[in-house]
This record gives structure tokens, C-alpha cells and sequence, in this order.
């Protein structure tokens, strides 16, 4: 079951009893102002699409985190590195996301802090502007900070149990909630934005219906 809140993850946490998740796979604002106003601007080598934009001037404050770690029994937290003292914890199993972009001008590579105690892993799966991993099944991006499908799946595959629960706090384009639904995951959710909100939800609901008919 995906249950998806349009509400400030904040006072939702607050509602949560300790340890009610499993695991929390989180994609917060990194505090790096690229919440989709300057997105079509960013690359000097290939046109960006526009999106709608969101305040992304600061990450979360420490008692988001506190509150995210209270409530699931295990994270992962993408962007960590650009606010990994307010965490604060140490961590042997970092994620590294290579995105496959040959000679551009966006990162390399994406970040995430997990709190299993296993080694550093890389996933390479190119996500650059119009080219993707999968070019005959292109994904077809809502978001300006969007993440693949695929990415989730390898990470519930690698850091998730079947019958456990998952939590996100900003699911964005709901990636993570289509990855649920593919590997059959309960998966609670909250996004802030109604323009994302909605169009997340549509996204997903769209997703479901074509595969019932498949």
C-alpha cells in the first residue's frame, strides 16, 4: 500500500511512534539553490527543461533529522555530504550514485549517508539531460532534482527485506513510490509542494493503471 501525505513532513513525523518504519529513504533539499528557478540555466552545454520551482536555499535543520531518525529503524539520506554535521552520525556504507556524464558541466557523482554498518557501494546509471540508461523506456522527468526509478530499485533490493515498510519525507516526483509499487513495498510518503504533490500522485496513478492492464 503507498500512502502519500501533502502535508509538512515535520508535523507528520511528530505523529509517528519510534522505530514505526523500517526503513526512511529521503531525498531532502540540499541548500545548493537548485529547486528548478535556475535549472534551465544550470548547463552551458545543452539546453535544461523549465520547472516549477522550490526553495531549495537550506537542508533541513538537526531536528528533521532527529525526528527521521526516531522514527525508522534504518536511512538512507541523499545529498548527505553537503549537511552531514547535522546528522550526526559516522557511517561505513555511503552510496555513491555515478551518473555516467562523461565531459559535462553537472556532478559526477550524487551522495547518500546510510546508517548500515556494510561497505561503500557504487551504482552506475547515467542520468544526463536527455540521455538516460534506458534510452528505449526513457523516463520522463516531472522534477528538476528527479531521480531514476531504477535507482530506488536497486536500493530496496539491496537495503530492504520484503514485508518491511518505507518512508520518505520529500518524495518529489515519486520515484521512490513508483519503485514500490514495481517490488511491492508499503511505502508512506510526504511532499510539501501541491504542484509536485499532484502531479506525483497522477504520475503514480498512471503507472499503476498500465500495469493492471499489462
Amino acid at each position: 500500500m503507498i500512502k502519500l501525505h501533502n502535508i509538512d513532513c515535520m508535523k507528520y513525523m511528530k505523529t509517528c511512534e519510534d522505530n514505526k518504519f523500517d526503513l526512511a529513504i529521503v531525498d531532502v533539499n540540499y541548500g545548493i539553490n537548485q529547486g528548478g528557478s535556475t535549472n534551465k540555466t544550470r548547463s552551458k552545454l545543452a539546453i535544461s527543461k523549465d520547472y516549477h520551482s522550490y526553495d531549495d536555499s537550506s537542508s533541513p535543520d538537526i531536528s528533521y533529522f532527529k525526528k527521521l531518525i526516531r522514527i525508522s529503524k534504518n536511512q538512507i539520506i541523499w545529498g548527505a555530504n553537503h549537511f552531514i554535521s547535522k546528522i550526526p552520525f559516522d557511517s561505513s556504507c555511503w552510496i555513491v550514485w555515478d551518473k555516467d556524464n562523461g565531459t559535462t558541466d553537472f556532478a559526477d557523482c550524487e551522495l547518500a549517508y546510510t546508517s548500515f554498518k556494510t561497505a561503500v557501494r557504487i551504482l552506475k546509471y547515467r542520468w544526463q539531460g536527455m540521455l538516460q540508461q534506458n534510452m528505449k523506456n526513457k523516463q520522463k522527468r516531472i522534477h528538476p532534482n528527479e531521480k531514476p526509478i531504477k535507482l530506488y530499485e536497486w536500493l530496496l533490493i539491496n537495503y530492504a527485506k520484503p514485508g518491511q515498510t518505507i518512508f520518505d519525507s520529500h518524495f518529489g516526483s515519486l520515484s521512490i513510490g513508483i519503485a514500490c509499487h514495481n517490488l511491492g513495498f508499503d511505502l508512506t510518503a510526504c511532499e510539501l509542494d501541491k504542484d509536485y504533490f499532484d502531479a506525483a500522485k497522477k504520475r503514480l496513478e498512471i503507472h499503476q493503471m498500465q500495469k493492471r492492464l499489462w
